[in-house]
């Protein structure tokens, strides 16, 4: 049996039942609507429809991270129990969190010097970091050792695409990433942005596609390109939206009718509360090993 915990950020957009279903621990990140605060616990606390509901009428949302008082309260019974901890923490290139998961486990490491507390910094956010934690799930079960995955990933991370789309720019002019005439005549044209996470873990925009359409297609194309071994890709495939089901099931379909070889049907999560904050709804993400 392992004698180590496969850990990570609420951010990495999975269902609450697979990670318990594939023994991943987690931690939750926070956000608040008109002042009041919750726990990003994978929508169990809020729905995921009704939170993209309330975000959209809402005139204030904001997110925070978790900070090193709860990782110390987080992993201390972990290590009381024994076990060593490999905790993969959202990219450095969105979030602080990983600086406060090492604060925390620097403190520790002195409080249990015969323990192993890993930190690894994923350049990954949502279920591209879901996608991650999968695929070590997997090599945990195959007996792997904590410092076999911990060198893994530090090797092969940088192999994580994150391709997505937004098809609703409200949330993006709202947080001033687009300027409002920008916004408007783009809604109009129907623009739809198309961005990666970079080497950086950092958002880097792409190109520009007119409808919907055309971006889920852009998307197909895009794991054409770049998915390990082509069509012949044999890995898993993840998607998360943002409240729009159907487009990402049409991509789905798409991706399950080119690529024969996938380990599994393509699993579709919800884009989650930390990060929808960000996004808003109309937001489709693509995620494979490339």
């Amino acid at each position: 049996m392992n004698n180590y915990v496969l850990s990570t950020c609420s951010t990495c957009d999975l269902p609450k039942e697979y990670l318990e279903k594939r023994n991943i621990k987690f931690v939750c990140f926070h956000f608040s609507i008109d002042g009041k605060n919750y726990k990003d616990d994978l929508g169990q606390t809020m729905p995921y429809d009704k939170f993209y509901d309330a975000i959209v009428k809402s005139s204030d949302s904001k997110t925070s991270q978790v900070n090193v008082k709860e990782f110390l309260d987080y992993f201390t019974p972990i290590l009381e129990e024994g076990k060593d901890i490999l905790h993969i923490s959202m990219s450095t290139g969105l979030s602080g969190v990983y600086n406060s998961a090492k604060i925390a486990a620097t403190e520790l490491s002195e409080k249990f010097p015969d323990r192993k507390i890993l930190i690894v910094d994923s350049l990954a956010g949502s279920s591209g970091l879901g996608l991650i934690m999968a695929t070590l799930a997997d090599m945990r079960d195959e007996g792997k050792t904590i410092d076999e995955l911990c060198d893994w990933i530090e090797l092969n991370k940088c192999k994580m695409h994150h391709w997505f789309f937004t098809s609703d720019l409200s949330f993006y002019i709202r947080g001033g990433r687009i300027s409002k005439t920008a916004g408007f005549f783009g809604t109009v044209l129907k623009i739809c942005p198309v961005l990666h996470v970079d080497s950086q873990g950092k958002l880097a925009p792409v190109t520009k596609v007119r409808t919907k359409k055309k971006a889920i297609l852009e998307m197909l194309n895009r794991m054409i390109q770049n998915a390990k071994d082509g069509l012949n890709y044999s890995g898993k495939c993840f998607i998360s939206h943002s409240n729009c089901y159907d487009d990402a099931r049409q991509l789905a379909d798409l991706i399950e009718e080119k690529f024969k070889n996938l380990a599994s049907p393509v699993l579709i999560n919800y884009v989650g509360t930390t990060i929808g904050c960000h996004t808003g709804p109309g937001t489709i993400a693509l995620y494979f090993w490339g």
